[in-house]
Formats: structure tokens, C-alpha cells, sequence
């Protein structure tokens, strides 16, 4: 019978035994017996062919494994190596970096990288309910200071001021917890810290009528014709009563360790996954280890991603800054006076 470790010690041996692991994947999975996930399917007629792991659905002659339709779908690694990776990355306080993954399960640091973003989509909640009561709204900027020229130093050029210059803009709402219950979180990357960026987030998160608290930002101000709207002018106090944004200051300063101390350098086009993951965590703070593995692992079914998606937007995601401008130069030249004799290439 299957069980759900209580320990990473435990998943660690519990889930070194191939069968053991695929065992438990497919009951946590299919909890009511197997069925096939193909589109337009979903028979439960199906036969397992224990020689090579898989089912042969008896409806559309198709054969599958327990991958398919999953977060795990066309990789090679086995659920041997999976499970532990979902344990660490669901329970670590601060995240788990790739190359920590890739030296504990011996494989590359891209393959750790891709298997965290993996198991990020599966942390990623796509039905939520809007948030209620009292909710905190807060904005903040992750990235590093940005590098000015000496011309700039000098005085010569003038600079952009504020703190998003060079940044991403992370905006986020926590709604309190009422009584025992505890708050909940959730954020996302905008594109600047205008109304035109943060009003349409708080309408689609929060019911109107609730109880808003945010900082003296002017962009917030719009949110008073539906919402009871307080502000805390942090210039001249942090706290009044009720009326803070603490809650959410505290949640900014769990993603900043994580991002900081973890992650180091986090590109701007994956920070929702990486916000998602800190969402994920912050939310279910109050569980246990297990829990949060099995609710990992029940958000894998129907979620995909592929590497050429995670990286096909930005092909020089990998390459510093002007490094692929040299490149380029170099193809051209080498384009325009082609090597002729070995003796060239001295």
C-alpha cells in the first residue's frame, strides 16, 4: 500500500525503488484507476504491459505512460529522481538552486534548471477565487543597481532617478486571515508601478467592497469609489491601528531572500515562476512537509512546458551582455574574407 513519507530522509529511500515510485505517482495521479489521458479519450479501459511501464488504452489502440499529459511528459529522468526534486524545491524555506539539485541527483545544471521549472508550473494555482475581507496591496522592484557609465558618474549625463530605474516591478495583495486563519498571498510581474498597471490587478483579484490598505502611492487613489480604501503614509508612520501593509512587507522580504540569497540573478521573463514558487510556499507555510509534496505533485496532472518555450523568446538568454554582438561581428567577417589556406589561421 502506498504512503506519502513523512521526512526527506524517508521520500529519499521510500522513492528509490523504481516500481515504488511509479506506484505512487499513478495513485496520486489517478486516485480512482487508470484512465487514458489522451485528448478526446479518457477510457478506462486500459491494460498495463508490466515489461515496459506503460498502458495500452483498448478505446483508441494508444499506448502511454504514466508522463504523459504531465509536467514529467518526454523526459528521461525517472520519478526515482522526480520526487526528491519536487520535496526539496516544495519544502526548502529559501528555494534550492539548480546546481545544489544537480550535484545531489548527479545530473546537469540544465537539466536541474528545467526540472525546477517544471515544478514550478505544477505550484502555479489557475483557479483562485478573488481575495475578500481586509487585503494589503503593495508594489516593490527586484533587480540589481544599475551600472552607469563614468560619463554618467562624472556629472556629464543626467540620470534616471526612482527606485524601478533598471528593475522589474512585482506587484502583490495579501488578504489577512480572520480569526485562526492565516493570510494568503499572491503577486505578479506589471509592467511599471502606474494605475494603468496596478488598478486592473487589484479588480480581478479583489471583490469590491473589501477593505483596502496600501501605501500613499498616488496610483492606489483610484480604488475608492469600490473599495474602502486606507492608506499609510509611510513618511510619517508604519502602523495605525488596523491601517498598515505589514502582512505584505513581510511576504516582499521572503521573496527577496529567496531571489537574493538563492537565486542570484533571476532574468525578468521567468520571475512569475520563480514569484509562483514563493506564492506557493508563503500559502502553505502552515503544513506540513508531506502536504506540500502532495499538493506539488497533484498540481503536475495537465501541465506542460517544453525547454524551447522557456527559452525561445529569448535566445541569448545565456550570453552577457554583448557577448552575441561580438559573435555576430565575427560570423560576418569570417563570412566576408573566408579562410582560404591553413597558414591563415596562424
Amino acid at each position: 500500500m502506498n504512503r506519502t513519507p513523512k521526512t526527506l530522509l524517508e521520500a529519499v529511500t521510500y522513492f528509490a525503488d523504481p516500481d515504488r515510485a511509479l506506484a505512487h505517482f499513478v495513485t496520486v495521479r489517478w486516485p480512482n484507476g487508470v484512465a487514458c489521458p489522451r485528448m478526446g479519450c479518457g477510457s478506462a479501459s486500459v491494460q498495463f504491459i508490466a515489461t515496459r511501464k506503460l498502458w495500452r488504452c483498448k478505446e483508441c489502440k494508444r499506448q502511454f505512460t504514466a508522463k504523459v499529459g504531465t509536467i514529467f511528459e518526454d523526459s528521461p529522468i525517472s520519478f526515482c529522481k522526480w520526487l526528491p526534486a519536487i520535496w526539496l524545491l516544495a519544502n526548502t524555506k529559501n528555494g534550492t538552486s539548480s546546481y545544489e539539485l544537480g550535484r545531489a541527483l548527479g545530473v546537469t545544471q540544465r537539466t536541474a534548471w528545467f526540472m525546477f521549472h517544471r515544478i514550478r508550473l505544477s505550484m502555479k494555482t489557475e483557479a483562485q477565487t478573488q481575495l475578500a475581507g481586509e487585503v494589503e496591496a503593495d508594489e516593490t522592484f527586484v533587480g540589481g543597481v544599475s551600472r552607469t557609465s563614468w560619463k554618467a558618474r562624472s556629472g556629464f549625463v543626467k540620470l534616471e532617478h526612482g527606485p524601478a530605474t533598471g528593475k522589474a516591478t512585482v506587484f502583490g495583495m495579501v488578504q489577512r486571515g480572520a480569526g485562526k486563519g492565516k493570510s494568503r498571498a499572491r503577486a505578479m510581474v506589471v509592467p511599471n508601478h502606474r494605475a494603468t498597471s496596478l488598478i486592473p490587478r487589484i479588480y480581478e483579484n479583489v471583490k469590491p467592497g473589501s477593505t483596502l490598505y496600501t501605501d500613499a502611492l498616488r496610483s492606489y487613489r483610484q480604488t475608492d469609489r469600490d473599495f474602502i480604501h486606507e492608506l499609510i503614509d509611510h513618511s510619517v508612520a508604519y502602523v495605525n491601528g488596523r491601517v498598515h501593509t505589514n502582512t505584505i512587507e513581510n511576504f516582499w522580504s521572503c521573496v527577496k531572500r529567496t531571489l537574493h540569497g538563492t537565486y542570484i540573478a533571476v532574468r525578468p521573463f521567468h520571475l512569475d515562476a520563480y514569484l509562483d514558487e514563493s506564492v506557493f510556499r508563503f500559502n502553505g507555510r502552515e503544513g506540513v512537509d508531506a502536504d506540500r509534496f502532495l499538493s506539488t505533485l497533484q498540481g503536475a496532472d495537465g501541465k506542460r512546458v517544453t525547454y524551447a518555450a522557456l527559452t525561445a523568446s529569448h535566445p541569448r538568454w545565456r550570453l552577457r551582455p554583448g557577448r552575441a554582438a561580438r559573435a555576430a561581428a565575427r560570423r560576418a567577417i569570417t563570412q566576408a574574407e573566408p579562410i582560404q589556406r591553413p597558414s591563415d589561421r596562424i
